[in-house]
């Protein structure tokens, strides 16, 4: 299995919890690390925040680009067609770091798996199946790629989860959005759903919404 190269950024000495955050398509590990003084956590919170890279691979909807991705994208139809043993071989990568950060004396109730775009696909795919407890997921701007064949966690089946889309999205359309929550739903999950107007980025409010997210699940 690959390892994953990574930037990591604490807040304090010491962290007592952990955020595993995921970039999206095409970007790295430096993409969300200049949000974290943004969030607004208490000036004596330890957190650890780890942006992994993703592995360049050839990316059919782009030519055959190579990039940073995930997984492979086949089709960008409304339906997604995605390599999911590519996505699945993603999780399986990250739940490594998950496992260091356990390692490293942090509890797995007090690790956040957040995911942009393609980083929250794998995200949804590693948070409800990971076989030990966790804080929550976050996923921006995504979609449940696999939702019809994710193996679900029993230590997982009340996991927080708050999903975020932007209105004006022309990369993941809003209803991508709207059917994880349906899809969530279905399978007897809680998910909050906030949505701002804005393209397929993040913006100030979501920010300081992931913030009390934090602050919420793991201070």
């Amino acid at each position: 299995m690959q390892e994953l190269e990574y930037i990591e950024l604490e807040t304090n000495p010491n962290p007592t919890a952990a955020v595993i955050w995921l970039h999206g398509l095409g970007a790295s590990g430096h993409d969300f690390e200049p949000i974290v003084p943004e969030l607004g956590l208490p000036a004596d919170a330890a957190v650890r925040f780890v942006f992994p890279h993703a592995p360049v691979m050839p990316v059919t909807v782009n030519g055959g680009m190579s990039m940073p991705a995930w997984y492979d994208i086949k089709a960008m139809d409304i339906d997604r067609v995605v390599d999911t043993e590519q996505l699945k071989a993603s999780a399986d990568a990250v739940a490594q770091l998950i496992e260091r950060e356990i390692g490293r004396g942090i509890s797995s109730e007090n690790i956040i798996i957040a995911g942009f775009s393609q980083g929250g696909a794998v995200a949804y795919e590693l948070g409800l199946s990971y076989p030990k407890r966790l804080a929550g997921i976050l996923a921006l701007s995504t979609y449940f790629a696999t939702a019809d064949t994710v193996e679900l966690s029993s230590a997982n089946r009340t996991i927080p989860i708050n999903v975020y889309h932007g209105t004006f999205d022309p990369m993941v359309p809003e209803a991508l959005g709207q059917r994880s929550i349906e899809q969530l739903d279905a399978k007897g999950y809680q998910p909050r759903y906030e949505t701002y107007p804005m393209e397929h980025s993040v913006c100030l409010e979501e920010v300081q919404s992931i913030g009390r997210f934090i602050r919420r699940h793991v201070l």
